[in-house]
């Protein structure tokens, strides 16, 4: 293509220069002894000097192990230094680093090896034994098992190293460059959370990295000044993307190490470290809300606190915002497209309920229901606020439009530069995008089309109601009936009480209510926070024919 200038030099110095590494390099020379992390639970911190030659040191023990160009690093780690490590080693290298879950079962973990193929795995000591096993079932042996973040100093399985040892004497020099980057480079992997025993596998490459970097960094924003803490793990998109190592690292700013969530802890912490951004699920906000009702911690230095996984009621964010911080952030997105749609302070609590309106460089937009093909992006309902469709998602700034080595999935997610999300939702004459539900959790009830999130809105208004899950159950005569699992507010809550609310709602049509009533400890959730449908949809067959859930 003819220009009307030589862009010979911009090319060759944006596709090959523009990368999150060397972002990360700049701040390790400009930023040299500014902390870039701080490990509360082990009195450790980190500038980014040190970070870098740690960095350094991982890189060069995994390439004297033969990882090079395109291989995989698999990490199955709590928060922890080694996770920061690991999140830049692979980088310098050519390679690419992929976080899994550690609540994986063997069986699990040992088919993502399978498929993924790691040279090399790095895990939590914590977690020693399901690693062993899930290594011993793999057909694929990695050439390394690296244990690490071994606080209690148990023993390293046989076959296994320490993370010190493997790292201990190696070079701090950054490794000799064999290849030339690429901003199309794969540099990281991710799983979606899935309904399979596969978790579908996520490429994520170098400019999504960085653009994904400039996302938060625009929003919050983030700078060299703050200090994040994010209460959720960081192998997820939103855990390294949103306040974890992605943004923090690319903004120079002090990260905050929390292995696992504790409410006290985290306020703790944000007053002792100035904390400024804190990320949660919203189930983690409702809980840290609480704690902070009877401890009264000094929360000033907070700028904001950001939530993701599901939308935030208008009666939980009014909570939050007076007894927290009244800066709350609403994000919606995927795996695949990090967060699309933004709820900012000024947004709340009015728009509380919805996802708000599209980020700045991408476009979210409601279409059709098709069955036989995809609905075209301009297919698109009315906004109108009441008409559903599927929600679709464009750009490109953030996402490859793929998964790895599954066609077929990609085929079924991706359509000439969307996403098609597979949740159902509307919009209104200012493009603000409301969830009802999933194409898949959708209830048929005296042939309305019903969405559990449709009830479950409706039941937590009542302060009756402290959190609620909400499935169907078979029924003779409506085909189905809503089923409302209820974590109940106080010890003398009754299933009646909460079956005359429902009936004196105006949001609840006849069919909309729940006919079927069980009241649980917890609702069950991912480790984002998002609610297992499966599991309640399952466990509801069972709990009808025990007598567990109760018909009113």
């Amino acid at each position: 293509m003819e220009r009307t200038y030589d862009d010979t030099m911009f090319r060759d110095s944006f596709e090959h220069g523009y990368t999150w590494l060397n972002g990360f390099r700049r701040n390790a020379r400009r930023f040299a002894r500014r902390t870039a992390i701080i490990d509360p639970e082990t009195n450790r911190s980190w500038t980014y000097r040190m970070l870098d030659e740690e960095a350094n040191r991982l890189a060069n023990a995994l390439r004297d192990d033969g990882v090079g160009k395109n291989d995989v690093v698999m990490t199955a780690l709590h928060n922890c230094p080694e996770f920061c490590f690991s999140y830049i080693a692979p980088r310098k290298i050519g390679a690419i680093v992929m976080p899994v879950s550690f609540n994986l079962a063997c069986g699990e973990l040992r088919l993502l090896i399978e498929h993924n193929r790691p040279k090399v795995l790095i895990y939590s000591a914590e977690i020693r034994d399901m690693v062993q096993k899930a290594a011993e079932l793999s057909s694929w042996k990695a050439a390394r098992l690296v244990l690490a973040d071994n606080l209690d100093g148990c023993a390293v399985p046989q076959g296994h190293v320490g993370y010190a040892q493997y790292t201990g004497k190696k070079s701090t020099d950054e490794p000799e460059a064999l290849f030339r980057p690429h901003i199309y480079d794969e540099v990281l992997r991710l799983c979606t959370s899935g309904t399979t025993a596969l978790p579908k596998s996520v490429p994520v490459n170098d400019i999504n990295e960085v653009l994904s970097a400039h996302d938060v960094i625009m929003h919050y924003p983030l700078t060299m000044q703050d200090v994040t803490l994010n209460m959720t793990p960081w192998f997820h998109r939103g855990g390294c993307h949103c306040g974890g190592p992605c943004p923090t690292f690319y903004a120079g700013g002090a990260l905050v190490v929390m292995r696992n969530f504790q409410p006290k802890t985290t306020l703790r912490w944000t007053e002792e470290y100035h904390i400024s951004f804190i990320t949660g699920a919203p189930a983690t906000l409702e809980i840290l809300a609480h704690a902070q009702e009877l401890l009264h911690c000094d929360l000033s230095s907070l700028k904001g606190i950001v939530t993701m996984g599901a939308p935030l009621s208008q009666k939980n964010c009014i909570r939050y915002r007076e007894t927290l911080t009244p800066n709350i952030f609403n994000g919606y997105g995927t795996t695949e497209t990090f967060w699309n749609s933004f709820l900012r302070p000024y947004d709340l609590p009015e728009g509380a309920g919805t996802v708000g309106s599209s980020c700045v460089d991408d476009e979210v937009r409601v279409v059709e229901i098709r069955t036989e093909r995809h609905a075209e992006p301009d297919e698109t309902v009315p906004h109108d606020g009441r008409t559903q469709g599927e929600i679709i998602i464009s750009c490109p700034e953030k996402s490859t439009y793929s998964y790895y080595d599954n066609e077929e999935a990609a085929k079924e997610k991706f359509h000439k530069g969307w996403m098609y999300t597979g949740d159902i939702g509307t919009w209104d004459e200012d493009w603000v995008v409301t969830v009802c539900g999933r194409k898949d959790d959708m209830m048929i009830v005296s042939g309305e089309n019903i969405y559990p999130s449709q009830v479950e809105d409706v039941l937590c208004e009542s302060p009756l109601v402290k959190d609620c899950i909400v499935t169907s159950v078979p029924d003779r005569v409506r085909g189905q009936a809503v089923a409302a699992y209820v974590v109940p507010a106080g010890k003398d809550v009754t299933v009646e009480a909460l079956k005359d609310f429902c009936a004196a709602s105006p949001l609840l049509s006849s069919c909309k209510r729940p006919r079927y009533f069980a009241l649980i400890d917890a609702v069950p959730r991912t480790a984002t926070g998002k609610k297992i449908r499966g599991l309640i949809r399952s466990r509801a067959q069972q709990d009808l024919q025990e007598g567990l859930l109760r018909r009113l």
